[in-house]
């Protein structure tokens, strides 16, 4: 019994430095990310309260268009579906709020197909593929920067990234930040 009990020990101390390493990793990913001029912008999507962007889309959006303004790239694919709740689609969403900034419809590039964040990077993949687009800058919340990397490397992206930190949110972000450490677990383990 006292074998199994040490046993048992070591593989939860070992587990829980593995979610520690891997926490630490999403973190610094996060913090450290730095977008490069490129082809076009990523926006990922998120939730949007009937036709209404959640506050962290409303900050990807605003980042997205803001790495525009400073001249990063000249296009922007808004990329996300419509969801349970959503009157819109996400893509929609974003490009409304876009348009309502000033940005041009052509710089707009609409991906509104996507539910999962491999959808949003391979089907934003594609539409790159269309457009002639070799790199892009992949815009989320910080603490989805590392999962999303690893997912733009399998679908072969050329990829820098920018991140939102939604202080107002900071339950939510601490939320976000603690489900994607099983979400990048789950992804090392099945790819996808």
């Amino acid at each position: 019994m006292k074998k199994f009990l040490k046993v048992s020990s070591i593989i939860i101390i070992i587990f829980i430095i593995i979610l520690g390493i891997i926490g630490i990793n999403i973190k610094s990913f996060g913090n450290k990310s730095k977008p490069h001029k490129s082809d076009c912008v990523i926006v990922l999507g998120c939730s949007v309260y009937g036709k209404t962007p959640s506050p962290f889309l409303v900050e990807r959006v605003k980042e997205g268009l803001k790495l525009v303004k400073e001249g990063y790239a000249d296009y922007i694919i808004v990329s996300g579906g419509k969801g349970p709740g959503e009157d819109i689609s996400e893509a929609e969403a974003m490009k409304r709020y876009l348009l309502k900034k000033g940005l041009k419809e052509n710089q707009i590039i609409k991906e509104d197909k996507s539910l999962t964040t491999m959808d949003n990077l391979t089907n934003s993949k594609k539409v790159m593929n269309e457009k002639g687009f070799n790199s892009t800058i992949i815009v989320s919340n910080k603490f989805h920067l590392k999962r999303a990397s690893l997912m733009a490397k399998k679908v072969d992206l050329d990829a820098s990234y920018s991140g939102v930190y939604v202080k107002e949110y900071e339950s939510h972000e601490t939320y976000g930040f603690l489900r994607e450490i099983p979400a990048v677990i789950k992804f090392y383990i099945l790819r996808n």
